[in-house]
């Protein structure tokens, strides 16, 4: 069993079941979300690099700030888009 925390309210812990991943992402579209720290652009044209090998479309997202969560109409602009979303955490 995978314990996933969320940083936002670990005091009443919600239980979620793993999403079911793809076999493969060919032909799949991969969302990248860059959270707007130092570098994490250096880290998503290295995955979009990668991903694009494995034959998956990429369309990049970044939040305005990292201090807060994305903006509602950017989030559903990704879940109404994209089969999958990576976000980047680097500095």
């Amino acid at each position: 069993m995978t314990t996933v925390l969320d940083p936002t309210s670990e005091a009443n812990p919600v239980e979620r079941a793993k999403s079911p991943r793809p076999e493969s992402l060919a032909g799949l579209t991969v969302g990248l979300l860059n959270i707007s720290k130092p570098r994490g652009d250096v880290f998503l044209d290295q995955l979009e690099s990668r991903l694009g090998e494995l034959g998956a479309k990429v369309n990049r997202y970044a939040k305005p700030t990292f201090s807060k969560p994305a903006p509602v109409d950017l989030r559903h602009e990704i879940a109404a888009s994209c089969d999958a979303v990576i976000e980047a955490l680097a500095d």
